[in-house]
């Protein structure tokens, strides 16, 4: 039963909603973030990013602390203004590849990730937990929703559209070409009608946001511990969470470079490869697999094909048959030498968004020496995954939508 509630969103003044949303302060270069925040003095880049009024760098409990101080200023100038009663909010988006992506913001529960009702497909760092537990304990809010999806569900789906008939409370678009919208769920009946619906799933899965929601679970244990009064109803027994649909999800693949050839020749590194792939040298024109357990290779100007030889390589799990799995499997930690894919210097990832001729021109610029590609993960092999208590390799999906910060925020 999963306990999905409404909550009380802190949400932008409406005519500045487009102007406060930002997105994930990481993707951000520091000469994107100066100039924002130079021109635009209601970016929620002022908020995450407080040293900028000082013209310092300022980072640990320092920053927290300054970072809480800015949101406080957001709303004493009404610039963010809180709801009077417990709402869900249908929120949309269309990107600019005309994708649309459509779903309910609301609080999802820390006890559900606990008890696996919530289920997980990749490993988190336990530093980057604590760390990011730390953050939410001093700023006492969620900006960026985890994003959760759920099995297609008919009611759901028609709850969403009823409310789209709709003027929407913000519509509005960001220099990144999408296009969000967001609608306010407020009756009593249908809010009750929603929370029945998502109290009849056993089931939701994380799609991106795993050291959020961790962290967050990590931060209801502390204050749970903390309060000699804890009931279940205090906000930090949830976190705010975008649930879409499953048919709504979009995942991408995220594509390999590696710097080096862990000391082999290139003769010597075919060879090698021999051993697990059927290889074909494509020449130089562009080349991406087509099917499950192929791949594509870049190396020394030109384009090849492997292709998994499963007479040598045994499906036991769900993970086994995971192409960034197979890889590392194969090539990555046997042959390059690479055997911990989340901290080492000699690989890179580039997500499914880059063109084909991006790991081209990585290896060619002479930054890396070889570049895989491979086709996406889907929604069932995620699923599956997660179901088995099993954990992908880092950086197996580039999940769709992405979400924004400040757009709705969650209070504890």
């Amino acid at each position: 039963m999963a306990k999905i509630i409404p909550f009380k969103a802190v949400k932008p003044k409406r005519s500045l909603v487009g102007l406060v949303a930002t997105r994930p302060y990481q993707s951000y270069t520091a000469d994107e973030r100066d100039s924002r925040m130079g021109y635009n003095p209601f970016s929620f880049l002022h908020i995450i990013n407080p040293g900028y009024k000082y013209d310092k760098v300022v980072t640990g409990e320092e920053r927290y602390k300054l970072v809480r101080n800015r949101y406080l200023e957001f709303k004493e100038e009404n610039i963010f203004i809180q709801d009077e009663k417990p709402c869900y909010y249908v929120y949309k988006i269309v990107n600019r590849n005309n994708q649309e992506f459509n779903g309910i913001v609301a609080a999802a529960s820390a006890e559900d990730y606990e008890n696996d009702v919530i289920k997980k497909h990749e490993d988190t760092l336990s530093s980057r937990e604590e760390t990011f537990k730390t953050y939410l304990k001093t700023v006492g809010f969620n900006a960026e929703p985890v994003l959760l999806t759920y099995p297609d569900n008919s009611v759901i789906s028609k709850i969403i559209k009823d409310a789209q008939k709709k003027h929407a409370e913000f519509e509005f678009a960001m220099t990144y070409r999408d296009t969000h919208y967001l609608w306010k769920i407020d009756d009593d009946t249908i809010i009750a009608k929603l929370q029945k619906e998502f109290e009849a799933m056993d089931t939701v899965y994380i799609a991106d946001g795993h050291h959020r929601s961790s962290s967050s679970y990590l931060l209801y244990k502390d204050l749970k511990s903390q309060n000699p009064n804890h009931n279940g109803k205090e906000p930090y027994n949830h976190f705010m969470s975008y649930l879409i649909p499953e048919s709504d999800l979009v995942i991408q693949e995220f594509n390999r470079l590696v710097t080096d050839l862990n000391g082999l020749s290139k003769e010597a590194f075919l060879i090698q490869l021999d051993t697990a792939f059927r290889i074909e040298n494509r020449g130089q024109f562009p080349y991406m697999p087509s099917k499950k357990h192929h791949f594509s290779m870049y190396l020394d100007g030109d384009y090849y094909s492997l292709y998994l030889r499963q007479t040598d390589y045994t499906f036991t799990t769900a993970l086994d048959r995971l192409d960034a799995q197979i890889l590392y499997k194969a090539v990555l930690d046997p042959i390059l030498g690479i055997d911990d894919l989340r901290d080492n210097k000699r690989i890179e990832y580039v997500d499914g968004n880059h063109e084909v001729i991006t790991l081209k021109n990585s290896v060619d610029s002479g930054k890396f020496k070889v570049g895989f590609g491979m086709l996406p993960a889907t929604v069932e092999q995620m699923k599956k995954i997660a179901d088995e208590g099993l954990k992908m390799p880092p950086k197996s999906t580039y999940i769709l939508p992405k979400l924004r910060s400040g757009i709705t925020i969650y209070e504890f």
